[in-house]
């Protein structure tokens, strides 16, 4: 009976939420796809919960301006689907648009942990992930003798997420909102590395854009630190990176200016740089065919493998157009590239209000996980994908679920504290 009691006290609800979002921060480098199911799992649990009013549902005005504008994304993408009479053939690909939909959901059940204990659980689980990513990074890179991938399986979306653990650690460490601030700049030393590794350009850009981000925002706390230590610091930091990464980014680069004089001086395509430049003349085609309500989600594949063989003579197939917004254009047309980039402004909007008025740091800290989640994300789809993959999709969601919370929102009750109360109005007044 004891340790029937004892297992119950180690799943309450808000120990649930902890190791909830332990797996959500540490595991998407490493493990990839298991977020996805971790996140969706719980977003089902979620809506049943609240449904059985065992969850309260969470009102924040930053949350819902943000709820409006993610369905309004997912809405038009529905439409699309009406429109072109392609309802049955397009409903494996509108399914993932439920990953989404349980933003409101999620954070309903997210935001009955105490700010102050996310915030610990988000900095230490992010550390934790460089850490583990540099290491399957090496594995992959000298041992296997392949771009590092982690646990994802692509190098893109590998390094995308470890991005937003960097950035996490990055501003733990300048915002001193966690005080392992050696182990937080190596663990971001320790992620940058991976990302190189990598080989993913794109992200390296987004990288410096994000960092650049961070320290601005916390620009006030590094005038008071030590400017000489500083600049030592950043000095090391350079070395390590130049030093694991020179080979890597200069091959890398390399292959991009390859890539650009054959394109230019030959007209081939047949090349990394070439594909996606065919990918956007064929969606930028499609998207003039059908400007207003798109093709439908599920066309994508057909029209670009039609593309490549009518317009380049080529046998290739892909199943986004290399950037997030043309893809946008070409599913759902007008409609759905103005929604989906109304979803980055309105939790960039919601983050900047924040760091305007606010002085709280981890409310600040919440605005800072907008931010570099608003500019990893664009910055990664314009020659990749935005939204429409499981893992960026789910860790998208844990990002402004839980950033928008510890920036904007109010702490639900716990599960007991209403079931306490519950039962105290339940009570005559003479035995309260």
């Amino acid at each position: 009976m004891n340790r029937l009691s004892s297992i119950r006290q180690q799943f309450t609800a808000s120990r649930v939420n902890i190791y909830f979002s332990i797996i959500c921060f540490l595991f998407p480098p490493i493990l990839g796809s298991v977020v996805s199911f971790v996140f969706n799992g719980g977003g089902l649990a979620s809506a049943l919960l609240i449904a059985v009013r065992r969850r309260r549902f969470n009102i924040d005005r930053a949350m819902m301006a943000l709820t409006v504008a993610i369905y309004a994304y997912c809405a038009v993408n529905l439409m699309a689907s009406i429109v072109n009479n392609s309802i049955v053939r397009d409903a494996s690909h509108l399914i993932p648009l439920v990953t989404l939909l349980f933003f409101p959901l999620s954070y309903s059940t997210w935001s009955i942990t105490q700010k102050a204990t996310l915030v610990r659980i988000v900095v230490l689980s992010s550390m934790a992930a460089c850490f583990a990513a540099l290491l399957l990074a090496i594995i992959q890179q000298y041992w296997l003798g392949m771009r590092a991938e982690g646990g994802a399986g692509n190098a893109i979306i590998f390094a995308t997420v470890l991005c937003l653990a960097v950035m996490v650690c990055m501003a733990g460490a300048v915002s001193d909102i966690e005080k392992r601030g050696v182990a937080l700049v190596c663990a971001s030393l320790c992620g940058t590395i991976a990302i190189i590794y990598s080989g993913s350009r794109i992200i390296w850009l987004a990288l410096l854009i994000a960092g650049i981000a961070v320290l601005m925002i916390n620009r006030q706390k590094l005038r008071e630190m030590n400017a000489v230590r500083l600049l030592l610091l950043l000095a090391a930091v350079g070395i390590v990176i130049a030093a694991f990464g020179f080979q890597t980014i200069s091959g890398r680069l390399d292959f991009l200016r390859s890539d650009w004089d054959t394109l230019g001086a030959h007209g081939n395509y047949d090349t990394s740089l070439g594909m996606r430049v065919a990918l956007w003349e064929i969606g930028l085609k499609a998207f003039r065919e059908m400007p207003l309500f798109g093709h439908g989600v599920g066309a994508t594949q057909l029209l670009i493998k039609q593309g490549f063989q009518d317009q380049f003579a080529m046998d290739a197939g892909f199943n986004h157009f290399h950037n997030g917004f043309l893809t946008a254009l070409v599913q759902a047309g007008i409609l759905g590239a103005v929604t989906l980039a109304s979803i980055f402004v309105v939790a960039a909007r919601n983050a900047a209000v924040v760091l305007r008025n606010s002085v709280d740091p981890i409310e600040r800290f919440g605005a800072t996980m907008i931010v570099v989640a608003v500019i990893i994300y664009l910055t990664g789809g314009m020659t990749g994908i935005l939204v429409g993959h499981d893992i960026l999709d789910s860790v998208l969601m844990v990002f402004l679920v839980s950033g928008t919370y510890l920036a904007c929102g109010h702490q639900a009750p716990l599960p007991e504290e209403q079931a306490s109360r519950v039962e105290e109005q339940a009570l005559p007044s003479a035995a309260r």
